[in-house]
This record gives structure tokens, C-alpha cells and sequence, in this order.
């Protein structure tokens, strides 16, 4: 409605990957944005990319999640009326080598009951989680569902993802004041079809290769149960799983409690698909080296998205055509990333 205050959402991570994509779409959504970041692991250019396509000023906030005197200090600056919590370490293969510091990170914040704490004080108990479907290990039945067991997991990203929601189920069954939206990603590629913002450092490898940056793509595991021998996995337009975290705020309204989806598109890709997709878009060969299997990788993975169209209204519009297109734009445009 004209002249109705827009409601203000506060974004930790804003600026990665996911975070600057969120915020973009809040913002044309009608919503205003406060972005939190410690720029750990991303930096401060991709929200300036954001303003310059929104023409609009959005507040930054450099605070460390687990200080809870920097937390208020947000809080009370700005009328908050729901967090969508992105910050998080976020590669498989790297929590391998580093678990704790996945734990200490992706966990600690939650444990440390800061960002809640603050939240309760000041009366915002709405809240859209950042998960993944890693939760799930190696699935027992596919497609995945919200009902697959969750907790047998093969990597401590997908561990670390797991005590958060336990922590936050526990929250919402002690407090019902609480509305908790848990969204089960999958795995988000491509990039804003604008080619402004995208994913930095510069990835997929995949493009990096079509790009002469690097001789190949190593193919971690060729001898899976699959119809080409490589993994499969649900790959995500990171557009539309940007639009979901918008469309989970509506469940707020609603008193909705805790509530769990997965975010797919409900097929899965293989490793090779990808690659011939690529190459597709890029219009250049994609040389690959098949490679050992990676240690915390499941062979096949993809989702029933079923529960968030019944009850968000949310579906997959992009299909893998369009999200290797749109990271080839976004590569060709930011060879370097933000660099």
C-alpha cells in the first residue's frame, strides 16, 4: 500500500553469494534491507553492486554474531521485523580438513544464543535458517523428503547444519512465541541474469576452465551407481533460492512455528550433464580429469519440493540451461570475481 512502512530485515551473510542475491530480491520486493557481515570469507563489493542496481543507500553493519552488545546495538538502531540468517562456512570438501572450524562457526553462533538472545529483547521471533540438505547423509529413499531421517551425516558442514536445527527445534518447542523457517538448500549455481553479482571467489571451476583459467575440471568420482558413474546432485538457480528465503517471510504472519522445507528443483544433474551444459553456454570444449572419489560426498542427491508449493507457494522456475547461461555471463563479465 502507498506510503505503508516497508518492513526492515536484517540479513547476516548478507554479502556472500546467497546473502547479496537475498538482498537483491528483498529489496524489489519491497522490503528493506540491513546487512550484517564480519566479511570473513566475502567482502563489501558485492552489496555495492547491489545498491548501484537498486539505486538505493542499503545500511552495513560490520558485527561479529556472537557479541551481543554489537548484536543490540542493530537491533535498537533499526526496527527489525524478521532475521534471514545466512552466515555460515559452507564448503563439503573444506569441513573435512577443517571440522572445527565449521563447528566453531556454522554452530557457536547458534550455541551462543547472541543473535536470539537479542532477538527475544527486542520482541523479533522470526527467523528464516539457512540449512542444507546435507542434514540428510546418504539418503535412504529419493527423492528426499522433510520425513527422511536427518543426523547420520557424512561431512561436518552437513553436521554442523544438523545441530543448528536441533538447537533451533528445541528453541521453538520451549518458546511458541518463536517462528522458525528452515530452509534445506540444495545446490545453488548460476548468478544474477544481469551478470553483476554472482558467486566470488570466481566459481564453478567448471567456467574457469571454459575460460582458459584453468586446463581441467577434476571429476571427483567416476564410479558411482549412476547412469554416467558421476555424482548426481539438484542444482538450484541461485535466483530461485534467493526468492524462497522472500516467500518464507509470509509464513510469519501466519504464527507458523517451526517449519522445514527443502529448496530444489526436484531433478538431479550429474557431474558430466553439467559439464556438457557448460558447454553449451560457453560455446568452448570443457576438458575433465575423472578423480577419486572426494571424501563426504554422497553419490546421488535431489529433492521432493513438494511441501514448499503446497505451503510457500514456491517452485523452481530456471532450469540447468538457464543457470549455466547465466554463470557464464557472470564469469565472462567478472573473470576475477570482485577483484
Amino acid at each position: 500500500m502507498p506510503g505503508e512502512e516497508k518492513k526492515v530485515v536484517l540479513v547476516t551473510g548478507g554479502t556472500g553469494y546467497i546473502g547479496s542475491h537475498t538482498v537483491l530480491e528483498l529489496l524489489e520486493a519491497g522490503y528493506e534491507a540491513v546487512v550484517l557481515d564480519v566479511l570473513s570469507n566475502s567482502g563489501i563489493e558485492s552489496i555495492k553492486r547491489v545498491e548501484k542496481m537498486c539505486n538505493k543507500k542499503i545500511p552495513f553493519e560490520k558485527v561479529n554474531l556472537v557479541d551481543c552488545a554489537a548484536v543490540d546495538k542493530v537491533f535498537s538502531k533499526y526496527k527489525i521485523h524478521c532475521v534471514i540468517h545466512l552466515a555460515a562456512l559452507k564448503s563439503v570438501g573444506e569441513s573435512v580438513k577443517k571440522p572445527l572450524d565449521y563447528y566453531e562457526n556454522n554452530v557457536t553462533v547458534v550455541l551462543s544464543h547472541a543473535l536470539f538472545q537479542v532477538m527475544s529483547s527486542h520482541n523479533v521471533r522470526n527467523l528464516v535458517f539457512s540449512s542444507s540438505c546435507t542434514v540428510y547423509g546418504t539418503p535412504h529413499f529419493l527423492p528426499l523428503t522433510e520425513e527422511h531421517p536427518i543426523g547420520d551425516c557424512v561431512n561436518p558442514y552437513g553436521a554442523s547444519k544438523f545441530f543448528a536445527e536441533i538447537i533451533l527445534k528445541d528453541l521453538c518447542r520451549s518458546d511458541p512465541n518463536w517462528n522458525v523457517v528452515s530452509l534445506r538448500y540444495f545446490n545453488p549455481i548460476g548468478a544474477h541474469p544481469s551478470g553483476d553479482i554472482g558467486e566470488h571467489p570466481s566459481v564453478p571451476y567448471v567456467t574457469q576452465v571454459a575460460l582458459g583459467q584453468r586446463p581441467h575440471v577434476n571429476v571427483f568420482g567416476s564410479d558411482y551407481n549412476t547412469p554416467d558413474g558421476t555424482g548426481i546432485r539438484d542444482y538450484i538457480h541461485i535466483v530461485d533460492l534467493a526468492w524462497a528465503h522472500i516467500i518464507s517471510i509470509q509464513m510469519f504472519e501466519k504464527n507458523c512455528g517451526l517449519k522445514v522445507y527443502n529448496i530444489g528443483t526436484g531433478k538431479g544433474y550429474s557431474v558430466l550433464e553439467i559439464i556438457r551444459e557448460m558447454e553449451k553456454a560457453s560455446g568452448r570444449p570443457i576438458p575433465y580429469k575423472l578423480c577419486p572419489r572426494r571424501e563426504g560426498d554422497t553419490p546421488m542427491v535431489f529433492a521432493d519440493a513438494g511441501l514448499a508449493a503446497r505451503e510457500l507457494g514456491w517452485k523452481a522456475k530456471f532450469g540447468l540451461d538457464k543457470m549455466c547461461e547465466d554463470q557464464w555471463r557472470w564469469q565472462t563479465k567478472n573473470p576475477h570475481g570482485y577483484a
